[in-house]
């Protein structure tokens, strides 16, 4: 089945609809059934709204991106191992600049620095 249009609520096509459902109304799509012969239109509505507060999430991260990690001077070996695969001191931030992909082999996940908000 192919959808070919998908109209929003004032839509020529959508205005008989528009009139029964609402603002309840999100979506009006014409769906081809190319086997079948048929031509089906649907309709997208809100069923319910409640009150959601929604938590914060860990941005996805690429392989290749880099990120802050945070080790303690104390952690000799930890720094070793980091200087190893190739992080980069910021002396400035005493933060070490290194790609997620390293980060994950070493398990360090949690030392990550968040970045700070725009």
């Amino acid at each position: 089945m192919e959808t070919r249009l998908s109209l929003a609520p004032g839509q020529n096509g959508t205005k008989k609809l528009l009139a029964t459902y609402g603002a309840r109304l999100l979506r009006v799509r014409y769906r081809y059934d190319a086997a079948r012969g048929v031509r089906h239109k649907t309709v997208e509505l809100i069923v319910e709204t409640i009150k959601w507060n929604p938590r914060r999430r860990n941005p996805r991260r690429e392989p290749e991106d880099m990120v802050a990690v945070r080790i303690a001077f104390s952690e000799t070996a930890l720094r070793e191992r980091i200087k190893a695969a190739g992080a980069i001191w910021r002396p400035r931030h005493r933060l070490w600049e290194v790609d997620w992909k390293t980060v994950v082999e070493l398990g360090l996940q949690s030392r990550v620095v968040p970045d700070e908000p725009a």
